[in-house]
C-alpha cells in the first residue's frame, strides 16, 4: 500500500499523512496516532527510492572493513560492534552497510567511489593510521565521518577508541608484580595508530617501573596463527629470551601456543602470555585460559553511532550538537596463561 491509498482510506490530505509519518511537530498527536495505527494494519510501505530522491539523501551508513582486516582479527569484535552501530542507527531510519575492500585496493580509492558515487550519506572507518590521507579527503570534502580508533589527521572528527594506555599500565603493572624484568611486545604494521600507541605506552610504563627497554624484544609480525608462531619461535631463539609476551591479538596467541607445545614448553608456566584484546569465547577455552580484557563491544557500537549521528546536521539536535570523541573503558581479566612469579 502506497501513501495515496492510505490517505484516501484515513480521508486525510496525502501531505497531512506524510508529515505525520516523518513526526512533524505541526501534525497533532491524536492525528499522528491515528496515521501510524492505520499504517501499521494496513501494511504500508513508504517509497523509499522517492524520498531519498526528494530528500537528497540515501538513509546508508557504510562501515568500511578491509578484508585483510576481518581475516586477520576477531570477525566477531566487528559484528556485536556492527549490532550496537545499526540498532541506534535504527532509531532514526538508518541502515548500515557494510563494505569490505579487496586485497590490493587502494582504501582511499574506495572511500572515494563511496563519496563520489552517493552511496552513502556518511562512513564509518577503522583501521586508522598515524596520519591517514582518508580523513583528510572525508574532512576535505566536508563529508560526514567518524573513525573507530583515533588519528592524527582529519581535523577536529568524531572518534571512539580502546584505553589501551590503561591496557598496557595494567599489563605491566601485572607482569612486573610477578616478577618479570624481560617482557617482549609483537608488534603490527607500522603506521597503524594502534601499533604506535601500544609501542609507545609499553616503553612508557617500562621505564616507569625501571626496567629497561630492549628493542629487541620487540618484534614485528602478523595478528593471525602463523604469525604468532612465527614470533615465539624468533623469542625462544634469542640467548637470552623473554619470560613474558604480549601481543596485540588471540589469534597470534594461538599460534604462540602452539609453537611452545613444540618446544616442550607450557604457557602460564614457563613463559607468561598477555593479550591487549577483546576478550572472547576462544580465548577463555585455551588451554590456558587467556588473560585479555573485557568491555562492552554493543555499547561501544551505540556509542559510535551517536557520535557520527551528533556530526550530522539533522540529528545533531538530538545529541547536543557536541563534538564527540571518547576513549572506551575496558578490564583486565587475569587468567591462567600468565600466572607465575619469576624468581
Amino acid at each position: 500500500m502506497g501513501i495515496k491509498e492510505l490517505a484516501r482510506r484515513l480521508n486525510i490530505s496525502i501531505g497531512t499523512v506524510s508529515r505525520a509519518l516523518n513526526g512533524h511537530p505541526e501534525v497533532n498527536a491524536e492525528t499522528r496516532k491515528r496515521v501510524l495505527e492505520a499504517a501499521k494494519e494496513l501494511g504500508y510501505a513508504p517509497d523509499q527510492a522517492g524520498r531519498s530522491l526528494r530528500q537528497g539523501t540515501l538513509n546508508v551508513v557504510a562501515l568500511l572493513l578491509s578484508t585483510d582486516l576481518t581475516s586477520k582479527t576477531d570477525t566477531m569484535f566487528f559484528m556485536e560492534l556492527s549490532r550496537g552501530i545499526q540498532d541506534q542507527f535504527a532509531e532514526h531510519g538508518l541502515d548500515l552497510v557494510i563494505h569490505l575492500n579487496k586485497p590490493g585496493m587502494d582504501m582511499l580509492d574506495r572511500v572515494k567511489r563511496i563519496v563520489e558515487r552517493r552511496q552513502a550519506d556518511a562512513l564509518i572507518l577503522a583501521e586508522t593510521r598515524d596520519n591517514d590521507p582518508r580523513l583528510d579527503y572525508l574532512a576535505g570534502r566536508n563529508f560526514p565521518f567518524a573513525t573507530m580508533g583515533r588519528s592524527w589527521s582529519g581535523g577536529s572528527h568524531p572518534w571512539m577508541d580502546l584505553d589501551f594506555d590503561f591496557a598496557m599500565r595494567a599489563t605491566i603493572d601485572r607482569l612486573a608484580g610477578f616478577g618479570h624484568r624481560r617482557v617482549a611486545l609483537v608488534t603490527g604494521d607500522p603506521g597503524y595508530r594502534l601499533d604506535t600507541m601500544l609501542q609507545d605506552a609499553y616503553r612508557r610504563e617500562l621505564v616507569d617501573r625501571g626496567i629497561a627497554v630492549d628493542e629487541a624484544l620487540m618484534i614485528k609480525a602478523d595478528t593471525h596463527e602463523e604469525g604468532g608462531y612465527k614470533a615465539m619461535t624468533d623469542f625462544l631463539a634469542m640467548a637470552e629470551p623473554p619470560t613474558a609476551v604480549i601481543f596485540p591479538h588471540y589469534r597470534a596467541v594461538v599460534g604462540a601456543y602452539a609453537c611452545l607445545s613444540e618446544a616442550g614448553l607450557q604457557p602460564g608456566h614457563d613463559v607468561a602470555i598477555l593479550s591487549c584484546s577483546a576478550d572472547t569465547t576462544i580465548a577463555q577455552f585455551m588451554a590456558p585460559p587467556l588473560t585479555c580484557f573485557r568491555l562492552d563491544l554493543y555499547g561501544l557500537g551505540r556509542r559510535l553511532a551517536q557520535a557520527l549521528l551528533a556530526s550530522m546536521p539533522r540529528f545533531a539536535e538530538s545529541y547536543g550538537g557536541a563534538l564527540i570523541q571518547e576513549i572506551w573503558p575496558w578490564e583486565l581479566v587475569g587468567r591462567d596463561s600468565d600466572g607465575f612469579h619469576v624468581g
